[in-house]
């Protein structure tokens, strides 16, 4: 078997320091600093244990409040930081110099200066003293030091500029002048509180990324992440292409537990992309493919690089909600990616690899549907078994189902012990046979078992993210101790000894990962909160308001094509964490405002992922894109073109955030029954199909300029099936103000209700705009009304807002108690925009049979 044909730039030693670099800090010490850093990142993970599990409730101690887990947290992330990232390049690798360890000691002193001193604080609140201040300071500027050495000298510089903004507010010029705060205001904004570094952004980070990361780093370290690769090979590596869509896939399941791109890249590029090499791919393409699949790994749920949990808490969802809306989109980037990995094999005429065992279609196809009916079968035998086993046995139901879940756990090692292991992952064993899918799909079967718990804590037991996170990661330390042994000992061995240690080794390395992962997702949480804390404190969000209307001339579209750029900028060299917290925080807001100014009420989740999506593409582009760079090291290409074709193949990844903000069925909101579901999941598959064909140039072989449009424009009827028709039709109707509460009457708990009120900005300037809020539960419309966070008054003849409760969707849109509702507005009674599908669909039909015609005829080169 020959051996494939490897850059000298894919050293495995050297992609593992660029991913620890990135990561973990590219110093490694020796002797007590080593041992010192070690003892810190357990006590860390340890701690995060603790803090999210009940244990502290049951014993009655040690129960940690949110506030001062916060602080612990970031101490914990500045003291790794300023020990393990050296502030230079230049600066000592294998020893850490006494500075380092004095910003050590002052990060970590300023930040259990607020849990010691925690009641006196929170008395004086607003009244800082000059030991407060002190602290404060130091505090935030070792915050900024070790954000540009952790996480990049990009949010360092924004964080920066913002605080100048606060104190030369007073000396700037028109629009930009605001009132100056005084230091001791500063202090107490961006330390003091919650509504700075220690606000939202960094409480998701503890409360639950943490326990996130953890999950994901036991998981990969357990042999899950190899598992995952070998699966995807297995399943596609037969057919053209095999080893990209293997790639993709394999980026998909690892970037599902990931929050890093450059280690998604890394762990399946080593694999895949020598591999897709071999089979035809060029180092350019083939680097582009795994940067496009790793960076695309952050917008699969349930983590999405930690954004979904900070998505749910600045959209005021739940987090099941975001994993509903994010899910489709998802999968839908992942097919399209591997619809062009079969272009790009079509246009080199591939083929797939040898197989070890060949069965014909229809035995795969016979396979594949038993094995589909039996997850159903089986998921449906877990769901009403579990719901039984409650009823009847009520608070001794839990007992009776952690032991079903050790029997299925004992009971799948013991399959997968009687057969043998598959070789790992190793670019240069030259894997050029495909292995039997079956053979593959058991070695790893109990890998599933704490995905598995996680999920069905957080769909189906609707626990708290973290506490869902806490079990799953219980099962998983439980695995990690006891898979070896089991195994050895279901195959016969002796000497089980020494496979629970290699367990417990593995947990002890898994516990250090985790918690240095997490210093610069801890880092980038609080960096980020300065960006958060200014815009509260000086309002700079109307600036960017005013600034993005002014520049996009008052055009929706251009206002939307201004800041996706913005967007793009501002995660230049950013984790995916920080990235969305600056986006969400400086551009969210203005899309929803000058959306609701042009009559377009978008639901504000569809924003927040617009500005999300837009964010991690900086991921790609060069000359910032990491990963790009991380791709371009395996295969030995230019890491600038490689950034260069991944941003090109990314651009259908582009096209969805603006489908969400005009048509959010695409995110599972606002369909009406199953009828209607199943047209948007398909006509959306077929919409990026189009897409993809017309930027790729190629269907069903090369297409002609007329093609193209055709493409183009059957894409835009089945991604927009609304546009010609509310050209010559309202999609909405006017009704007076006092038809609010009757609307409210008719529309049920969930759904969607529209009205336009009249407001006054910061400015003193009198706004209309349209809003989108989703009811609540109640009785009545008014009921679910205040559910919603509103409450009206009716009387006099107008209609009036009354209270807008804090954090509301209402309050999010920008809905001041005071306002007046103009109008009620209501869908119109029109025909149904889906008819204009059957136009695209022809169209599409219309390519592929001129495609076909030319195929049959041999005026085209099709290759075999």
């Amino acid at each position: 078997m020959t051996e494939i044909e490897t850059s000298p730039h894919a050293d495995r030693g050297a992609l593992e320091a660029m991913v620890s670099d990135a990561d973990t800090g590219a110093r490694k010490p020796t002797g007590f600093a080593a041992r010192l850093l070690t003892a810190v990142a357990i006590a860390w993970s340890l701690f995060q244990l603790w803090y999210a599990s009940p244990l502290p409730y049951v014993l009655g101690f040690g129960v940690v409040s949110d506030t001062i887990a916060r602080d612990i947290h970031l101490a914990f992330a500045l003291f790794l930081a300023a020990m393990s990232y050296p502030a230079f390049r230049r600066s000592p690798r294998r020893r850490i110099p006494l500075g380092d360890w004095l910003l050590a000691l002052a990060g970590v002193a300023s930040t259990l200066y607020l849990v010691v001193f925690y009641r006196a604080i929170a008395e004086r609140q607003g009244v800082p003293t000059t030991m407060d201040v002190v602290a404060s300071a130091i505090g935030i500027l070792v915050l900024l030091e070790m954000a540009r050495r952790a996480v990049s000298p990009a949010i360092t510089v924004i964080a920066i500029l913002m605080l100048g903004y606060i104190f030369a507010g007073p000396h700037l010029p028109g629009l930009l002048a605001h009132k100056a705060a005084s230091l001791g205001r500063v202090a107490s904004q961006m330390w003091l509180s919650s509504e700075g570094i220690f606000g939202v952004a960094l409480g998701v980070s503890t409360n639950v990324v943490f326990l996130f990361v953890l999950f994901g780093t036991m998981l990969e370290r357990a042999g899950a992440g190899s598992y995952f690769i070998q699966l995807a090979f297995a399943l596609l590596g037969r057919f053209r292409g095999g080893p990209a869509k293997a790639g993709v896939v394999a980026s998909g399941l690892t970037g599902m537990i990931s929050g890093s791109s450059i280690a998604n890249v890394v762990t399946t590029g080593t694999f895949t992309i020598p591999l897709m090499k071999r089979v035809g791919y060029s180092g350019i393409k083939a680097g582009a493919i795994e940067c496009a699949a790793g960076v695309n790994g952050q917008l699969m749920p349930p983590v999405m690089g930690a954004a979904a949990f900070l998505i749910a808490e600045y959209v005021g969802i739940s987090y099941n909600e975001v994993v509903k809306h994010a899910f489709f989109p998802a999968l839908l980037t992942y097919g399209s990616l591997f619809y062009i990995v079969d272009i790009e094999a079509m246009k080199k005429g591939m083929i797939g690899l040898p197989v070890t065992r060949r069965s014909s279609a229809l035995q795969a196809a016979a396979r594949t549907a038993m094995t589909i009916s039996g997850l159903i079968v089986l998921s449906g035998v877990v769901y009403y078994g579990i719901g039984w086993i409650k009823l009847v046995f009520g608070e001794d139901a839990d007992l009776i189902i952690a032991a079903g879940v050790a029997i299925a756990y004992v009971a799948l090692v013991a399959y997968r012990a009687r057969h043998p292991d598959l070789p790992m992952d190793d670019p240069g064993t030259g894997l050029l046979v495909v292995p039997a899918f079956a053979a593959t799909a058991v070695t790893g079967l109990h890998f599933l078992l704490p995905v598995v718990v996680l999920i069905w804590c957080l769909m189906v037991e609707e626990l708290s993210p973290g506490l869902s996170a806490f079990w799953g990661t219980v099962v998983l330390i439980l695995l990690m101790l006891t898979q070896r042994p089991l195994t050895a000992y279901f195959r016969g061995r002796t000497g089980l000894g020494a496979e629970w240690r290699a367990g417990a080794v593995d947990l002890y390395q898994a516990l250090i990962a985790a918690a240095r992962n997490m210093t610069t997702v801890g880092l980038a949480t609080a960096a980020a909160g300065i960006i958060v804390g200014t815009v509260l404190l000086t309002g700079i969000g109307l600036v960017m308001t005013e600034v993005v209307e002014v520049a996009s001339g008052g055009s929706l579209i251009a206002m939307l094509l201004l800041t996706a750029a913005i967007c793009l900028i501002l995660g230049m060299g950013m984790p995916t964490t920080a990235s969305y917290v600056v986006v969400a925080t400086l551009m969210a807001p203005v899309v929803v405002d000058l959306a609701a100014q042009n009559d377009l009420a978008v639901p504000l989740v569809a924003v927040h992922l617009f500005v999300f999506y837009f964010g991690l593409m900086a991921d790609v582009h060069p000359p910032v894109g990491l990963a790009a760079y991380a791709a371009a090291a395996i295969s030995g290409a230019d890491p600038v073109r490689t950034g260069i074709q991944a941003f090109k193949y990314e651009v259908r990844t582009a096209l969805l955030p603006f489908i969400f903000i005009f048509n959010p069925q695409l995110l599972m909101m606002d369909i009406e029954g199953p009828v209607q579901l199943v047209l948007v999941l398909s006509t959306s598959v077929l919409a990026m199909i189009a897409f993809v064909a017309a930027t790729q140039g190629w269907f069903l072989s090369r297409s002609r300029w007329y093609e193209t449009v055709g493409l183009l424009l059957a894409c835009f009827l089945l991604f927009r099936p609304g546009f010609w028709l509310d050209l010559v039709s309202d999609p909405y109707e006017t009704l007076p103000p006092e038809q609010l509460l009757v609307l409210a009457d008719q529309t049920p708990a969930g759904a969607p209700l529209r009205f336009r009120v009249e407001t006054t900005d910061a400015t003193g300037a009198t706004r209309e705009k349209l809003v989108r809020i989703e009811l609540g539960k109640g009785e009545s419309g008014a009921a679910r009304l205040r559910s919603a966070g509103l409450e009206v008054d009716a009387g006099g003849g107008t209609v009036t807002i009354v209270n807008v409760r804090f954090g509301s969707l209402a309050a999010k849109y920008g809905v001041l108690p005071g306002d007046t509702v103009l109008t009620a507005v209501a869908p119109a009674v029109r025909p149904s925009p889906q008819w204009f599908m059957i136009p695209a669909l022809m169209l599409i039909g219309g390519v592929a049979l001129a495609q076909r015609r030319r195929i049959r005829a041999g005026r085209v080169l099709v290759p075999a």
